[in-house]
C-alpha cells in the first residue's frame, strides 16, 4: 500500500466520524485547558509524558502503547486516562475528547501517527527525527501548514539557555561569516553484523504486529528490535545521525539559517541492507546564507572514536592528536565560561565547532556554554554574553527540560508560538535523512535538488520513501 492510500484510509474523514474543532494558531482548548493523547509511553515516551503533564493546564486524557507493561506504568501515573494499544482506534474513538497528540514512538511510526492526528485537525508534538523518510517530512510540513496547526518536534535542547545563546552569538557575527561546521557524537546506533536468523516467542505484553505498524512484516527476535535497538536498523530508525545528530545539528543549523544541502557524501562501510554503519563521516555542502561564506561545508562524525583528528578541532592546551589530553593552559583568567567546557584542551564528548573568518566557536553538547577561540587562544566573551540580554546561565535540567514541551502546550492554548514547528523540523530532518541515504552509497557524492526533491543520482531516489504495509 502506498502512503497516500494508507493516510487517506486512516483519516477520520474516510470513516465519517465528526471531528473536534481545530486547535489552530490563536485558538484555545475548552475551558482553557489542553486534553492530550500520548502515542508511545515507554522510554522516551515516558519522559515526554512526564514533561507534558507537568504543565498545570494539561489533562492527560488518553495513553497508547503496543507494550502492555509500558501502558500499565503510565496508567498508574494517570489513572483517569483511557488506554489503548492501537493509536488508530484511540484517535477515532476520542476524536471529540482530545485536543492535542504527542507521538513518542520508534521513527517508522512518527509520520503515520502524526499525519492521522493532523488530518483530524489535532496539534502534534512529535519526537525527533520528525520522520523516517524524506517524503514524509515534506508531507507533514505541507499538512501542518495547510491546516495551520500548532506543531513541535521533540528537540528539547532547542529551548535550553546555551543553545539560544550560541545562536545569538553566531548571528551577531562573533566569529564573522562561517565557512565550516564540525559536529560529532561517539555514540554507536549502528550495527555491522548480519540480520539474525529464526524467531523468538513474542512477549505476552507486546503486540508485535502493531509495533511493526506500516513497516514490512518480520519475525520477532528478542533484544534486536524492541524495546531499544531499533535505532540501529534501517527499517525502523535512522542511526546515530538520526538520533544524536538531530540534537547536535539543531543549533548550528538554526543559527546559520540553513536550508537543505546541495551535496552529501558519507564515508562508511558498504550497506548491509539491515543495520546502519557503526561509523560515519558525512560531509554536506550548503548554499550560502547571510551568516555563512559563499558555501558552507559541514562534517558530521559518529561512532566509536568520533571525531576524527582535524586542525579545526585542536583546542588551546592540546596537542594535534585528540589522544594526547595533557593540556596545561588554564582558562579561568581568559574565559567567563564553565570550567568544564573544553577543560585542559579536551574536546567535549559530543558537540559542534563553528569555523568562521574571525575565529572559532565551540559548542559542547550539553548544558555547557560556548567558547570562542582565536589564533589558538581562548577569548573572553563575557561582555558579548551580557549584551545578549538573556540573563545568567541556567544549569538546572529540571527547570530547563520541560520548557520545550510547555512551549507547545502554551501555543496550543493561544499563548505564543513554538520554536521547532514542522516548517523548521522538516528541513532539519530532511538534511539528516539525506546523510542517512548517502550511507547506502559509500564515498559517493550525491547531488540534491530541493525544488524537485530528487537526487541527480537516480538510484538514490528509491530511498526517499517506502511502501506502507496494511496492518
Amino acid at each position: 500500500m502506498n502512503k497516500r492510500d494508507f493516510l487517506k484510509k486512516s483519516s477520520l474523514g474516510a470513516v465519517g466520524v465528526a471531528l473536534a474543532p481545530s486547535l489552530v494558531m490563536g485558538k484555545t482548548g475548552p475551558h482553557g485547558r489542553l486534553r492530550t493523547a500520548h502515542i508511545g509511553v515507554g522510554n522516551m515516551g515516558a519522559a515526554d509524558l512526564q514533561a507534558i503533564s507537568s504543565h498545570k493546564l494539561v489533562d492527560v486524557t488518553a495513553l497508547c502503547d503496543v507494550d502492555a507493561k509500558n501502558l500499565a506504568a503510565a496508567k498508574k501515573l494517570h489513572p483517569n486516562a483511557k488506554t489503548y494499544s492501537d493509536y488508530r482506534v484511540m484517535l477515532k474513538e476520542l476524536a471529540n475528547e482530545i485536543d492535542a497528540v504527542i507521538v513518542s514512538t520508534p521513527d517508522h511510526t512518527h509520520a503515520p501517527a502524526s499525519m492521522m492526528a493532523m488530518n483530524m485537525n489535532k496539534p502534534v508534538y512529535c519526537q525527533k527525527p520528525l520522520t523516517h523518510y524524506v517524503s514524509e517530512a515534506r508531507a507533514m510540513k505541507k499538512l501542518a501548514s495547510k491546516k495551520n496547526l500548532v506543531t513541535q518536534m521533540g528537540i528539547q535542547v532547542h529551548s535550553f539557555y546555551d543553545y539560544k545563546l550560541a545562536t545569538l552569538l553566531i548571528q551577531s557575527g562573533i566569529i564573522g561569516k562561517v565557512h565550516t561546521v564540525h559536529a560529532w557524537s561517539p555514540k554507536n546506533w549502528g550495527y555491522d553484523g548480519p540480520k539474525p536468523e529464526g524467531s523468538d516467542p513474542v512477549p505476552e505484553s507486546l503486540d508485535w504486529n502493531l509495533w511493526l505498524g506500516t513497516s514490512a512484516k518480520t519475525a520477532y527476535k528478542e533484544g534486536v528490535y524492541h524495546p531499544g535497538n531499533w535505532r540501529k536498523l534501517m527499517d525502523y530508525g535512522c542511526g546515530t545521525l538520526g538520533d544524536m545528530g538531530v540534537h547536535i545539528f539543531d543549533t548550528p543549523y538554526n543559527a546559520l539559517n540553513l536550508d537543505v544541502p546541495k551535496t552529501i557524501r558519507n564515508e562508511c562501510r558498504a550497506p548491509s541492507g539491515f543495520g546502519y554503519p557503526e561509523k560515519n563521516i558525512v560531509t554536506y555542502e550548503f548554499p550560502a546564507t547571510e551568516y555563512t561564506a559563499d558555501t558552507l561545508k559541514w562534517i558530521w562524525y559518529d561512532g566509536p572514536g568520533a571525531p576524527e583528528d582535524h586542525e579545526d578541532l585542536i583546542l588551546p592546551g592540546a596537542s594535534s592528536s585528540k589522544n594526547d589530553k595533557k593540556g596545561e593552559q588554564s582558562m579561568e583568567d581568559k574565559m567567563s565560561l564553565d570550567a568544564k567546557t573544553a577543560a585542559k584542551g579536551e574536546l567535549p564528548e559530543q558537540g559542534a565547532m563553528f569555523v568562521g573568518e574571525n575565529g572559532r566557536l565551540l559548542l559542547p553538547h550539553f548544558m555547557q556554554l560556548p567558547s570562542k577561540i582565536v589564533d589558538g587562544e581562548y577569548v573572553d566573551i563575557s561582555k558579548e554574553i551580557e549584551a545578549m540580554g538573556i540573563g545568567e546561565p541556567v544549569r538546572n535540567y529540571e527547570s530547563e527540560g520541560p520548557k520545550h514541551y510547555h512551549q507547545f502546550v502554551d501555543a496550543c492554548l493561544g499563548n505564543g508560538e513554538t520554536t521547532a514547528p514542522f516548517s523548521y523540523a522538516s528541513r532539519l530532518t530532511e538534511t539528516i535523512l539525506l546523510g542517512v541515504i548517502a550511507g547506502r552509497f559509500p564515498n559517493q557524492t550525491l547531488h540534491w535538488d530541493s525544488s524537485s526533491a530528487r537526487f541527480s543520482e537516480e538510484e538514490a531516489n528509491q530511498y526517499l520513501e517506502g511502501s506502507y504495509r496494511e496492518f
